[in-house]
């Protein structure tokens, strides 16, 4: 259940699609609602007109005939493509069908066969007349299903709906036949891959810049263990510890280096840091062991 789109609304859901909208003379009041309520609305209505020519074809769906009077639709679609919008509201374009029918576009599932015409049509759909004899001779070029694609698939994503909710006059009245010359089925099927992406007219989004990645910190050393230090070690744990504790402040005690040799600067270097940490000042001998190692590279 929906309520209708405003004109307005209806207008622009067609030009987000890509559509060419012709409006003509003053469609968005012009309609049939003094015989009856428009809505809540619940799915789109394709048909054929069985004329000729654009111009012939939009008069005679604004304006109607003698025995059923205009709006026979809301836009009629010509084999170019444009949409030419003719009415908003109530229009003479369902008439009466199926109840069960309508319950399957409601619950956007499959259509049961229309055996019965007891339910009025022109409340509950949103109607398109596309410019086509209906002999199952005459094309249809591809501009025009297109724009039945879009003209479809505009109404359903404004309402949130699936491609379910768009159906032919033959499925909906006994006895009808349009349109003719494609199916409906492979027509739902283009909306549903159409409404999978956004609305063509539509420019997308600018990609939002990523924030930058936090640095990741260095990944800090284990402890080699207390063997790799003191008096007469060269290794490349030595160099670690001296470089590091050039980084936290403590290079006045190295003239050069620091180095792999274990040196009296390593010794001065290290007990200083010891020094500086509470947990540390107990045993600042100048020997690193698990917890000096992990402070200093912490």
């Amino acid at each position: 259940m929906a309520t209708p789109l405003t004109a307005d609304r209806l207008l622009k859901a067609l030009r987000d699609e890509g559509l060419k909208v012709v409006e003509v003379g003053n469609w968005k009041t012009h309609n049939r609602n003094h015989k009856g309520a428009w809505g809540p609305v619940h799915g789109v209505m394709i048909h054929h007109t069985v004329t000729k020519g654009t111009d012939s074809s939009v008069r005679l769906c604004r304006d109607g005939h003698s025995a059923l009077p205009g709006p026979l639709c809301h836009g009629v679609i010509d084999k170019d493509g444009a949409v030419h919008l003719v009415g908003y509201g109530r229009a003479n374009h369902a008439g009466l069908g199926d109840d069960e029918v309508l319950r399957a576009v409601i619950g956007e599932s499959a259509l049961p066969p229309d055996r019965e015409a007891n339910t009025d049509g022109n409340r509950h759909f949103y109607g398109f007349e596309c410019g086509n004899m209906g002999d199952g001779k005459d094309p249809w070029p591809a501009a025009q299903l297109e724009a039945i694609e879009k003209a479809a698939a505009a109404i359903c994503r404004a309402h949130g709906w699936d491609a379910a909710s768009v159906i032919g006059h033959l499925e909906w009245q006994p006895g009808k036949v349009d349109p003719r010359g494609f199916s409906m089925a492979s027509m739902r099927g283009r909306v549903d891959v159409r409404l999978d992406g956004p609305a063509a007219g539509k420019p997308k989004p600018p990609a939002q810049p990523k924030p930058p990645a936090k640095p990741k910190p260095p990944a800090r050393p284990a402890f080699p263990g207390r063997g790799y230090f003191g008096p007469g070690q060269n290794n490349s744990y030595v160099t670690k510890l001296g470089e590091q504790l050039v980084k936290r402040g403590y290079g006045r005690f190295y003239k050069v280096g620091p180095g792999p040799r274990w040196g009296d600067a390593h010794r001065q270097a290290t007990a200083a840091f010891q020094r500086s940490h509470a947990q540390l000042k107990g045993d600042a001998d100048g020997l690193p062991g698990p917890l000096t190692w992990h402070l200093l590279f912490a």
